[in-house]
């Protein structure tokens, strides 16, 4: 394992920057996440004049989520973790796959679903634009907000709980500290698709879930650091 160190630990603050890239991009060019609160038809008609640079710019966002999936088992599983407290581990490997699974699949609305939708709205006939808005409100809440930000938020919450506490178990504290302080605010963060749900203002929860991925990346790059001083 002491000879995967280097790799993982450059692996996971890899990820870390890597994750933030595409978003980065998004933020830039397709005004996201601000983008999600304006009218389906005026998001579909600002996807369609992203063209394949935009759809490029999602797949790497999903691509990025995803990598999470093979990289939580590698973080979480170590043999001494499996004879030492075994539950922590599997469950923490568990759900920080499923994390990057669900996210990913919510992502990959924009690449597989959403460009077609956006092409239909672009034929500019009134029932089809309707139509295609109406599809893209109800895809984007459950592929996106329940699944993608909901399901795949909570997800994070809890591997980032549990692997902390492993970390905390290890006497790695600072990795350990960076990670209990993400877990609430991912987990608080998660509030915001139930507030829309209810038809109420989620602003207070988007801010919680900015702040958690946030340290989201500071909790990956110290455990990554971690790991490269350990290797």
């Amino acid at each position: 394992m002491t000879s995967a160190r280097p790799a993982l630990g450059t692996a996971t603050i890899a990820l870390a920057i890597l994750f933030n890239l595409p978003y980065a991009l998004l933020a830039a060019s397709f005004d996201y996440p601000a983008i999600l609160r304006h009218p389906p038809a005026e998001v579909l008609a600002r996807f369609a004049a992203g063209g394949a640079g935009l759809v490029l710019t999602w797949y790497a966002f999903a691509l990025a989520a995803l990598a999470l999936t093979p990289l939580a088992v590698g973080l979480a599983i170590t043999p001494r973790r499996l004879t030492e407290q075994p539950a922590l581990a599997a469950g923490a490997a568990l759900v920080g796959a499923l994390a990057g699974l669900t996210q990913a699949v919510g992502l990959m609305r924009w690449v597989f679903v959403v460009p077609d939708l956006a092409r239909t709205a672009a034929s500019g006939d009134p029932a089809e634009v309707a139509a295609a808005a109406h599809a893209f409100a109800l895809i984007h809440t459950y592929a996106g907000v329940a699944i993608g930000e909901h399901l795949g938020q909570l997800l994070t919450a809890l591997f980032a709980a549990l692997l902390a506490i492993i970390q905390w178990r290890e006497g790695r504290r600072i990795a350990a500290a960076l990670g209990l302080l993400t877990a609430p605010l991912l987990l608080l963060g998660t509030g915001e698709g139930l507030m829309l749900a209810l038809g109420r203002n989620g602003d207070t929860f988007a801010l919680l879930t900015i702040a958690g991925f946030l340290g989201l990346t500071a909790w990956l790059i110290a455990t990554g650091i971690g790991l490269l001083r350990r290797g």
